[in-house]
C-alpha cells in the first residue's frame, strides 16, 4: 500500500553482498528494527538465512556485481545503498568488482532519489590518521590496491558528499562450527585452526597491535548511519567523503595470545622469545618462504592502529562484542579450564573440582 498524503515513505535500502557475513547481519538488523524495504543483491539466494526471502519488504536481486544492467530499474529506486560486496584472489576479477563495478553502480543510482551510500573498504589501506597509505597502491595485493584505487576515485566522484566510506578492521562473526544463523567470517573460522598452535605461540612475543570488530557491531553502526538523516561530513581533516574506521580499541598480539591461552586453559609464561622483524626476515630466507611485498610492508609496520576509531559507542550505541572474550563466547569456541582454575573453583566451593562420594 502506498503512503497517504503527508505520510513518511519507507527507505528503500540496497545491500550488495547481502549473503555474506556482514551483509546478512546488516539485513537482519534493518529487517527487525526498521520498516525499510530491502533490496538484496546477491549471487546465491540459498546462502541467505538471516532474513525471510519471501517477505513483502524484501526483494532479491540475483546476479553478479559485474552484471548490474538487469537490475538497473531497482537500483535506480534505492534511497540508500550499503555496498559490502568485494572480491580478492584474482587480479582481473578484483579490478572488475572492486573498481569498475562500483563506478557503474553509482552511475545507475538516481541522484534525485539517492540520499546516502555506505561504501565498504578495508582499514588496511589507511594510516594511523586515516589517510591513504602510499604503500597500499605500490605494494598492496590485488585486493588492497583495488580498494585504494576505488577510494581515490570516490573522493572525486560527483556523489562524494553523499558517501560514507567505512573501513572495517579484523572482522569476527558467525560460529566456529558453522551452525549459527549467520555465515562464519574467515577470522572466526581461523580461531579453531589457531588453537592447536597456542602451546607454541605462548612462548613467543611480538611487538604488534591491531583493532577488531564483530560483524554485529558493523551492522549496528551501518543501520544507524542508514536510518539517520545524512549530513555533510563532520569529521575533521577529511574531504566531502566521510571516513570511519570500524573497530574496538587496539589490542596487542601478545595480549591476544594471553587471552586465548586463558580461554583454552593454558598457562601464559612471564617470558618468551622476542620475534623482531630482522628475525622474521632471516626465517623467511632460511625457510625460503614465499611472501608478497605487502607481507613485507606489514612486517615492517606491525601496528595497524587508527585514530579515531568508530565502535558503536561513538554513536551512542552499545557494542555486541566489545572484548575478545565476548567474541570468543559468541563464536562458540570451547572454553577449557586449567587444572589450577579447577582447583581454585573446588577450593572455593564451586563446581568443576573433586566431589565427595
Amino acid at each position: 500500500m502506498s503512503p497517504g498524503p503527508g505520510e513518511r515513505q519507507p527507505q528503500r535500502i540496497l545491500i550488495t553482498g547481502a549473503s555474506g557475513c556482514v551483509g546478512q547481519h546488516i539485513a537482519d538488523l534493518l529487517y527487525r528494527e526498521t520498516d525499510a524495504e530491502l533490496l538484496l543483491l546477491l549471487r546465491d539466494p540459498a546462502r541467505l538465512k538471516a532474513v525471510p526471502a519471501g517477505d513483502a519488504r524484501i526483494t532479491l536481486l540475483v546476479g553478479d556485481l559485474r552484471e548490474l544492467e538487469p537490475h538497473a530499474a531497482a537500483i535506480a529506486g534505492a534511497t540508500r545503498v550499503i555496498h559490502t560486496a568485494t572480491a580478492w584472489g584474482d587480479p582481473e576479477r578484483a579490478m572488475a568488482v572492486n573498481v569498475v563495478a562500483v563506478k557503474r553502480l553509482l552511475e545507475l543510482l538516481d541522484p534525485q532519489r539517492l540520499e546516502q551510500v555506505i561504501y565498504f573498504s578495508t582499514a588496511s589501506v589507511l594510516d594511523r590518521r586515516l589517510q591513504l597509505l602510499p604503500e597500499a597502491l605500490s605494494e598492496g595485493t590485488e585486493y588492497i590496491q583495488t580498494k585504494a584505487l576505488c577510494l581515490q576515485q570516490l573522493e572525486a566522484n560527483p556523489l562524494a558528499e553523499r558517501i560514507v566510506a567505512v573501513f572495517p578492521t579484523l572482522v569476527f562473526g558467525g560460529r566456529v562450527d558453522g551452525n549459527g544463523p549467520f555465515p562464519t567470517s574467515y577470522l572466526t573460522a581461523g580461531l579453531q585452526q589457531a588453537c592447536p598452535w597456542l602451546w607454541l605461540a605462548r612462548w613467543l612475543r611480538v611487538d604488534a597491535s591491531f583493532h577488531f570488530i564483530h560483524a554485529a557491531d558493523i551492522a549496528r553502526v551501518c543501520a544507524h548511519l542508514a536510518t539517520d538523516p545524512h549530513r555533510a561530513n563532520p569529521e575533521p581533516d577529511q574531504g566531502p567523503l566521510r571516513r570511519l574506521v570500524l573497530g574496538q580499541p587496539a589490542i596487542t598480539v601478545n595480549d591476544t595470545v594471553r587471552r586465548l591461552c586463558r580461554w583454552r586453559g593454558l598457562g601464559y609464561p612471564p617470558f618468551g622469545l622476542e620475534i623482531r622483524p630482522l628475525l622474521v626476515e632471516a626465517l623467511i630466507r632460511l625457510l625460503r618462504l614465499e611472501v608478497t611485498r605487502w607481507d613485507r610492508f606489514s612486517i615492517r609496520l606491525r601496528h595497524f592502529v587508527h585514530e579515531p576509531i568508530s565502535p558503536p559507542e561513538r554513536f551512542g550505541l552499545v557494542s555486541h562484542a566489545p572484548t575478545l572474550e565476548a567474541v570468543l563466547a559468541d563464536a562458540g569456541l570451547p572454553r577449557r579450564r586449567s587444572v589450577w582454575q579447577m582447583f581454585r573453583s573446588w577450593a572455593s566451593g564451586g563446581t568443576g573440582g573433586p566431589r565427595s562420594a
